[in-house]
This record gives structure tokens, C-alpha cells and sequence, in this order.
């Protein structure tokens, strides 16, 4: 039987801090399915250091970490977070996976791969479960033919833990991306926009071919991961500028190995697949920030009459000098995770991704450059704890 899980308590010596002088902190989350329980880490670290976000956006189920923290009030977000890990990590039907306290990484191989098969086999509980009959013998054109799980249990999950009032208040900005099925159109519900709805949240995670389309207003969403993982560019580039600190919390690394085996391989392209290339988003982010800055300044040395032409009026919405901490926080898998890591969803490897989610941040959270802001010529820090942190 699966026992709850627990994580070390925090010292609360940081929920004291004054908060950081940005007009909006942000908590970006991608997609990676077994491998979000590491977001949910980072956000307890980022509760306990006092870092809520004004704005929370995500894929896939990014997205749904993003309603469970969005959806409910401060003092419940973590407890929320874990009530839905530890549903979905429950065993299905009662298999017993093999031992792993012996034989180190190869046993745990092993044991991974067969929670990887009782998942695909029996479905995760409170998330998917397996169609009865095969997508083949079924009607063209339903759920039953275009997918191979039943997604319904994630709509009664979504609602028991998210309170979607408290979502559409609001209170919190919120961001959920998807692709429109018949357009290919990449599309953000977004509260400022939308009536957020369960829906909008399983559209977002609506991966093909295992899970079905997720219809909103006539219209067929699937998982945003197809067309982009990360919504850094949503979020720095879709509203009116301002100064921002961004936690972008990605599952999966761009850099890694060169592939040996075939599941390496397989492996390997999934972790190209869904980075995103979130580094080369930030960077051609800090270019267009030089550029804004640029204009900022040859504007203030324009004479007046040059501020009335149509060239200053179509130029001017984009000088600024707003400034950015894009702070990257990357699970980086470990040597007994394969390709199928992201629909692993047995109990110990969600134990493992949390703490190692929380671990990450507070390590990050010690380096003070991280909460001030930066003093680049343009505007723009960036951080990867594995690039500055020393163990």
C-alpha cells in the first residue's frame, strides 16, 4: 500500500524577505507529464520563501499544476498540489512493482519500466485510464476512435481540488496553452481573456494519440507541447511590458549525452523535442531587449517636432527599459530514467522529482543576484543553478 508522501519542512527564516522590487513574479511551468511532480517541489520551496506569483502559466501538466496553485488560496496550494501527486501515484488495480533497494541504477531500470508498463497497461488513477475496446473498432469521429484513454477522471479530479471561481477572479493571472486541432493555431486561455473552465485546463494536456481532443466552444484543443513546451514568450512578450522575475521551471533538458541504445535515443529525442529551447528563447529575448533599450534612448534625444510623426508613433510602444530575472530551474534526469520517465508515475520517482524540485530552488534561492534587479546594459538575468552553483 502507498504511504503519503512527505518532504523536508523549510526553514521559514526567508518568509520574512521583502519582496522583490519586480512589478510581477511569475511561475512558468512545461509540460512532461510523471515529470511535473518536480514543479510541484518548486513551488513549495517558492511558498516557503514567500515568493507567490502574480501570474501563473503552463502546459500540459504544467497547466494543471498551474490551476492547482491558481485555484486555491496560499495556505492550500501545497497540500493541493499533493493530494493530486499522491492520487495519481496510487497503484492501479494493485500491481507490485519489483524491489529497487538492491542492485543500485539497474535495478531501478527495471522497476521504472514496469511502473512505465502498469501505467500504459492500467492507466494513473484520477488522471487516464485505458479504453475498453480499441480506438479501431470504434465510430469515426469520437474520443473512443482518436484516442487510446479515457480522460474523464482528470475533469472530476480538476474539479474536487481547483476552485475555477477563484481562478476567473482574477487574483492571480493565468496562462494555459494549447493547439487547435483543426487550425494548428497555438492559442493561451488566459483569465484576462476567458472563462477558465476544466476544459481549458485538460486542452492544454490533450496529448494525441493517447489522449482525446478536448472540445471548447465547437472547437477541438490538444496538448500546447506540440507546437511549444514553454511559455516563457507568452509571458514576457503578450501583455504590456513590466519589470518581471520569472521562475521558469522546465522537466526537460536540452543538453544531455550522446545516445548509446536505442532507448537512449528515444530518450534523447523527446528531451530535444520538449526543452523548447528555452535558452535560445531567453537569448534572443536579452537582444530584443537591447534594442528596446536603444530606442529608449535615442527617443530621449529627439527634438519635439520628431515626437509628432508617424515613425515615433508606431516605434515608441517598443522602447522601454523594463527589467527581467528569467531564473531557469531544469530537472535533469538521472541515470536509471529512460523514455519513458514521463508517464512513470509510481510513487517513489514522484517522491524523488519533488524533492529534487524543492532542493533545486532552495540552492537557486541562495544566491542573492537571483531576487535583484540586474544591472545588465540590457535589462535581462538569467540563471541556471547549474551553470553558477557550486556543490
Amino acid at each position: 500500500m502507498n504511504m503519503p508522501f512527505t518532504t523536508p519542512r523549510l526553514a521559514r527564516n526567508q518568509s520574512s524577505r521583502r519582496r522583490p522590487s519586480f512589478d510581477c513574479i511569475a511561475l512558468l511551468l512545461q509540460g512532461g507529464g510523471a515529470l511535473g511532480a518536480y514543479q510541484g517541489g518548486v513551488y513549495e520551496a517558492l511558498a516557503e520563501a514567500d515568493l507567490q506569483p502574480d501570474w501563473v502559466a503552463g502546459i500540459s501538466i504544467g497547466a494543471i499544476n498551474a490551476a492547482l496553485i491558481a485555484g486555491n488560496p496560499p495556505e492550500s496550494r501545497v497540500a493541493k498540489l499533493r493530494s493530486f501527486w499522491e492520487e495519481i501515484t496510487r497503484n492501479p488495480v494493485g500491481y507490485w512493482p519489483p524491489p529497487v533497494d538492491l542492485g543500485g541504477d539497474f535495478a531501478r531500470t527495471w522497476a521504472n519500466r514496469w511502473s512505465a508498463t502498469a501505467a500504459a497497461l492500467f492507466g494513473a488513477p484520477g488522471l487516464f485510464s485505458p479504453r475498453m475496446a480499441h480506438p479501431l473498432l470504434q465510430p469515426d469521429g469520437t474520443p473512443d476512435a482518436t484516442s487510446f484513454y479515457d480522460t474523464s477522471a482528470l475533469k472530476a479530479t480538476l474539479e474536487r481540488l481547483v476552485d475555477f471561481d477563484r481562478i476567473n477572479s482574477g487574483e492571480m493571472r493565468f496562462s494555459v496553452g494549447a493547439v487547435n486541432v483543426a487550425t494548428g493555431n497555438f492559442v493561451y486561455f488566459d483569465n484576462s481573456t476567458h472563462t477558465i473552465r476544466p476544459e481549458h485546463v485538460m486542452a492544454s494536456g490533450a496529448l494525441p494519440p493517447g489522449f482525446p481532443a478536448v472540445e471548447i466552444e465547437g472547437e477541438h484543443y490538444w496538448d500546447g507541447g506540440l507546437v511549444s513546451n514553454t511559455p516563457l514568450q507568452w509571458v514576457l512578450e503578450c501583455a504590456d511590458r513590466q519589470d518581471t522575475l520569472a521562475f521558469q521551471v522546465d522537466v526537460w533538458s536540452a543538453r544531455g549525452s550522446e545516445p548509446r541504445t536505442l532507448g537512449e535515443v528515444a530518450t534523447r529525442h523527446k528531451e530535444i523535442q520538449y526543452s523548447s529551447r528555452t535558452r535560445a528563447n531567453s537569448d534572443q529575448f536579452k537582444k530584443e531587449q537591447k534594442l528596446r533599450n536603444a530606442l529608449a534612448d535615442l527617443f530621449s534625444k529627439l527634438p519635439d517636432q520628431l515626437r509628432v510623426t508617424p515613425e515615433f508613433a508606431l516605434l515608441n510602444p517598443e522602447a522601454g527599459r523594463k527589467v527581467y530575472n528569467i531564473i531557469q530551474l531544469i530537472y535533469r534526469s538521472k541515470h536509471h530514467e529512460g523514455e519513458s520517465k514521463d508517464f512513470e508515475f509510481s510513487r517513489r520517482s514522484m517522491e524523488d522529482h519533488w524533492t529534487t524540485g524543492l532542493h533545486d530552488t532552495v540552492r537557486t534561492l541562495r544566491h542573492p543576484e537571483v531576487l535583484e534587479r540586474p544591472n545588465t546594459a540590457d535589462g535581462v538575468f538569467t540563471f541556471d543553478l547549474a551553470a553558477h552553483a557550486r556543490f
